[in-house]
């Protein structure tokens, strides 16, 4: 059987066919004054095609192909660093919208351990010793902050933790970010941080060991 031959646009069903593509919000979110430029080329390429002696619309119709195929092209090519970077998680300890205490973090830190998600209850774990930093106030209580920022910010005041904190810092930015698998004995080791962290003393003497207001 022979093969139907391709389809071939004429200039309006090209353009019918490029707005459709090119008004797509990634693109226009992503890249709104480079698409803009790029629209306006491809509107007036295709509209001297249309007036340009003795090209009909079969015969522009591999050029009006090519040349939607490569506009196209180039508008992902511009879109996709902001929509990958979009598309990227947060690398903040705690979600937008957390508000939990430390002892939710634990409670759920240990809910997650008792069903063997062992990954969910280190991260829990972790948030559950920053909230607990933040609540003595030996970190400020600033959103954005990463768990890399953690471990060097509570390396001053617990010196001698500053090794396991880098490692929990890694271990937590492994697992949330990096899809890295993790067992009983990480988060045991992170559940163990906490807990000597609660019982030492900051060496900043400025800093007080207890909250003023519970959380």
């Amino acid at each position: 059987m022979a093969a139907e031959p391709p389809v071939l646009p004429g200039s309006d069903e090209a353009r019918r066919w490029a707005v459709e593509e090119l008004s797509k919000s990634e693109y226009r979110e992503a890249a709104p004054g480079w698409l803009e430029g790029l629209w306006r080329m491809l509107t007036e390429w295709l509209r001297s095609l249309d007036s340009f002696p003795g090209v009909d619309g079969s015969a522009a119709a591999p050029l009006i192909g090519v040349g939607i195929a490569v506009v196209i092209g180039i508008a992902i090519i511009l879109a996709r660093p902001r929509l990958n970077a979009r598309s990227r998680p947060s690398d903040d300890v705690f979600d937008a919208d957390a508000t939990w205490s430390a002892s939710d973090y634990r409670g759920r830190a240990a809910a997650a351990a008792s069903a063997g998600e062992w990954g969910a209850a280190v991260v829990d774990c972790f948030r559950a010793l920053v909230r607990t930093a933040e609540d003595r106030n030996v970190l400020d209580t600033r959103p954005g902050r990463t768990a890399d920022e953690v471990a060097r910010e509570l390396a001053g005041p617990f010196g001698s933790e500053a090794r396991r904190l880098a490692w929990a810092a890694r271990t937590f930015d492994g697992i949330r970010y990096g899809n890295e698998a993790t067992d009983r004995d990480a988060y045991a080791a992170v559940m163990e941080l906490d807990t000597a962290l609660q019982s030492l003393k900051p060496l900043n003497a400025a800093l007080p060991a207890e909250p003023a207001v519970p959380r």
